[in-house]
């Protein structure tokens, strides 16, 4: 054994508390977690989805029903609130729409898949899809 290989700890039995709290995980890690959650909300989120697509596009009595609920809320819930539902689906969308085209370049170019091109698009997936939500979160809230 080398040196290298006996002063790597060994975790055998891993405390929850202990051990995964110092436990640093990959960007591709992030990305893989993150893409899961983000189907999992898209799934969750379905039902806000359809009565979004039949509300706007029913007729224009109903499509100003529906800005207004965007502007000034609909019973107890605010319009801020609706935007950053709205908000955390555009970001579920993008993130596994850019992870998914990341997965099926691995897929495809079998050549390039390394641990550095792992890492690099990982992160550039994280970085185009939070970049894609500020730019489109900005524009629902209005800020352009």
């Amino acid at each position: 054994m080398t040196e290298l290989a006996k002063k790597r700890p060994e975790f055998r039995n891993i405390n929850a508390f202990k051990d995964l709290t110092t436990y640093r995980m990959t960007p591709a890690a992030w990305v893989s977690i993150l893409h899961r959650a983000s189907g999992a909300i898209m799934f969750l989120l379905l039902p806000f989805v359809i009565w979004m697509f039949d509300t706007s596009v029913s007729s224009e009595i109903s499509f100003g029903r529906f800005k207004a609920v965007f502007n000034a809320g609909v019973g107890f819930v605010p319009g801020w609130f609706v935007k950053l539902v709205a908000l955390a689906l555009i970001w579920a969308y993008l993130h596994h729409f850019t992870a998914g085209l990341r997965h099926l370049w691995m897929d495809v170019d079998h050549h390039s898949v390394n641990k550095q091109f792992g890492k690099t698009s990982a992160v550039v997936t994280l970085v185009l899809s939070i970049g894609l939500t500020l730019i489109l979160g900005a524009k629902l809230f209005g800020l352009y």
